[in-house]
């Protein structure tokens, strides 16, 4: 069970992975897609620049050395098996200095490209090219070059000036060999002389004629060799039935007179007759004995009596024939020994008869045969020098042509090839792109996932804010981007831990991070809620907050500040219920001297009473020194997060600067996410379209909101603005 679920997490843990990996594409695919397009641009740019290349080509047939036919006994003696290390040599010699200068000089390319004749040999080194057709013996020898008319009479010319240098190799080998063989006729010949001489010289000596090759004088036998071999072969014969006798003898010493019986009827010989008759009667009498004991006769009876009697006479008789047989056995071998020394001195008597005559005719023997190999090694010297000199018209032809070249037309250019190089600048590309963007993904170390805000900054993420959020309270009906505010809301609720801290500045690490809109939006649905909520626009360097309800910025924070005009004077109505608004006012030379004030420090205490939320909205607090002195004011403070913008040592020092100051911070506002291409945030902010309201819901809003603010209009006429409070 514990397995199962490891490998389930394993397949987890890869699943994210892939998932990881597909967000990075999805988060940079416009520096993927521009990466493509550059280099599909550069490559087809470079492919538009490059100079087109023209390709001919000759297919031949390459022939092994050798002749056409088999006629007058020449035939394919020097033909060699089409082998791949032959092909890689003759494409070695087809591209070789001497057959390319045979073409320069044939040509005349040094001239005509104005060049020396090693650049030229270097040039068409490189542009001729051979290649083995597959599952054939046919070659290509194909020329690419820029000038279309060129390239036909160098394939051409390559092609004929390898033909021209195997028949020249032809040429020399087969003269070559001509010569060597008239060397060794000439050799060979003295050889054959010297032993014609000795051979006649022992021919008239011994008087035996020789008559040539064909005569064989000694294969017919005479009378006395005959009597030789017969006597030679009675000896044999003689000797191997003594052997087999005394073999026998010595197998019967020291048997018993039972098995020396039971061997000697087994062997056949003539001495068992003698024996098989009594020893047959003998086991036929025990077998009755036997038969009449089981039968329940004693011993004594007359019957066993008699067998007994019967018994006894034939073991005697057998036992006489016994000793006879071994005494004839011994008696034989004697004999045959004799005998055998008998023939063995004839024989060596008649073999020294014929050692004489033997040994002269030996002698000639080895003399002719001496004689008649030199000739015949003679004899192969002509047949070869005569099929050298016969062959000299009959030599295959060194190459067979199979398709000529031709000269290509205009538009038939092999390089630039458009489609393979467009194909391979598209997969660089695509490569690159993403190459790109992974490198980049890890080179950025902005906050890209809610775990990093927790893991660096310690403080729990709020909300997030997903990406082109608008002002809600200028939006028509129920808008679905409400709800990440509404999220907002109650995490501020549960997230402060005396409910009487209901001071908050909003502040930033850079400027643009949607610091105000978040505070606007988020006053909005506190207002909504039920809460009297007012917002204090603080930033006095750049203040924004009266843009969002168009209203008049001359009058705010700063002359409450500095003038004794009452809170009454300086907060004002919005349009919408429950929702205040203080403007900074007039911008000051010294921000951070006005908001440190004891006058600023009453103030927050005094809204603090009169209204449920308070809301500030700050300047950036790496920038300027405005928000901490905000931030050291308000009971907490909520720092808004860019998504991927800034990098998180960054983000470290935003909470830094709220800590140094002993403000406290309540928690991150995660803005501006792409919750549509950041798979990550799709659960979190799953409400964004599963609880968007429909068609209809929205202009029965919309129609309500109208008739509402219509409303609000004529009450606001008919109503002073300090019964406001």
């Amino acid at each position: 069970m514990q397995n199962n679920n490891n490998n389930n997490i394993n397949a987890s843990e890869a699943n994210l992975h892939a998932i990881d990996y597909w967000q990075v594409v999805k988060n940079r695919y416009g520096m993927i897609i521009l990466t493509f397009l550059l280099v599909l641009l550069t490559a087809a740019v470079i492919t538009y620049v490059m100079p087109k290349m023209y390709e001919s080509k000759v297919v031949v047939q390459i022939n092994p050395f050798g002749q056409k036919s088999v006629t007058l006994g020449v035939g394919d003696s020097g033909r060699m098996m089409m082998t791949r290390q032959f092909l890689q040599t003759e494409f070695a010699i087809i591209k070789s200095d001497e057959t390319l200068k045979k073409v320069d000089d044939q040509l005349k390319l040094s001239r005509r490209w104005g060049m020396s004749e090693r650049q030229t040999l270097g040039v068409l080194s490189g542009i001729v090219n051979t290649r083995q057709e597959r599952g054939t013996d046919l070659i290509e020898i194909s020329v690419r070059h820029g000038k279309r008319e060129d390239v036909k009479l160098i394939a051409d010319q390559v092609a004929r000036s390898y033909g021209q240098r195997r028949t020249d190799t032809l040429d020399k080998r087969r003269l070559d060999s001509i010569n060597e063989y008239k060397n060794k006729r000439r050799i060979q010949e003295d050889k054959v002389e010297d032993h014609r001489t000795r051979l006649y010289a022992l021919s008239k000596k011994l008087r035996i004629p020789y008559h040539g090759k064909e005569s064989r004088f000694y294969e017919g036998r005479s009378a006395d060799a005959n009597e030789s071999d017969r006597a030679t072969q009675a000896y044999e014969e003689a000797k191997r039935t003594k052997d087999q006798l005394e073999s026998f003898v010595n197998s019967l010493n020291g048997l018993s007179d039972e098995d020396l019986m039971v061997t000697l009827i087994a062997s056949g010989r003539p001495e068992s007759a003698v024996i098989k008759a009594d020893y047959e009667q003998l086991s036929s009498l025990k077998q009755n004995k036997n038969v009449a004991l089981s039968g329940g006769l004693g011993p004594k009876h007359r019957t066993i009596t008699s067998i007994d009697v019967s018994i006894r006479e034939i073991q005697e008789r057998l036992s006489r024939s016994v000793i006879n047989v071994r005494k004839k056995l011994a008696e034989d071998l004697v004999v045959f020994n004799q005998n055998v020394e008998k023939l063995r001195v004839d024989t060596d008597k008649e073999r020294g008869d014929l050692m004489l005559s033997a040994d002269q005719k030996t002698r000639f023997g080895k003399v002719r045969e001496d004689y008649e190999r030199e000739q015949d090694i003679l004899d192969a010297i002509k047949q070869a020098e005569f099929t050298e000199t016969l062959g000299e018209g009959l030599e295959r032809e060194p190459l067979v042509f199979h398709e000529n070249a031709r000269t290509p037309e205009v538009e038939e250019y092999v390089s630039p090839n458009w489609t393979l190089n467009m194909a391979l600048g598209a997969v660089a590309g695509l490569i690159f792109g993403v190459g790109i963007a992974f490198a980049l993904e890890f080179m950025d170390t902005s906050v890209k996932s809610l775990e990093d805000v927790e893991k660096y900054l310690q403080v729990p993420v709020l909300a997030v804010v997903p990406r082109d959020v608008g002002v809600l309270h200028k939006q028509a009906g129920a808008s679905p981007d409400a709800e990440a505010y509404r999220i907002l809301r109650t995490n501020i609720e549960f997230n402060r831990k005396n409910p009487d801290d209901n001071a908050i500045t909003v502040v930033s690490g850079g400027a643009g991070e949607g610091k105000s809109t978040t505070l606007v939006n988020l006053s909005y649905i506190c207002a909504q809620g039920g809460y009297s909520t007012l917002m204090i626009d603080a930033d006095l360097r750049r203040p924004r907050l009266h843009t969002f309800f168009d209203i008049n910025n001359t009058v705010g924070l700063t002359n409450y500040l500095t003038t004794d005009l009452m809170l009454e004077d300086v907060i004002l109505q919005t349009p919408v219920d429950n929702l205040f608004f203080m403007p900074s006012g007039i911008l000051p030379a010294d921000a951070a001297g006005i908001l440190n004030s004891r006058r600023m420090s009453e103030m927050v205490q005094d809204v603090k009473q009169r209204f449920d939320l308070v809301l500030i909205d700050s300047p950036p607090i790496l920038g300027v020194s405005d928000a901490s002195v905000l931030a050291s004011e308000v009971d907490l403070t909520m720092i808004v997060v860019q998504h991927r913008k800034l990098p998180r040592n960054m983000l470290m020092r935003v909470k830094q600067a709220v800590e140094n100051v002993g403000g406290t911070v309540l928690g991150v506002v995660l803005n501006n996410v792409d919750v549509r291409s950041d798979s990550q945030y799709q659960y979190y902010t799953s409400y964004y379209t599963y609880y968007a309201p429909s068609e209809i819901d929205r202009e029965k809003t919309s129609a309500n909101a109208v008739e509402a603010t219509e409303r609000k209009v004529v009450e606001s006429v008919s109503t002073d603005d300090n019964d406001l409070y």
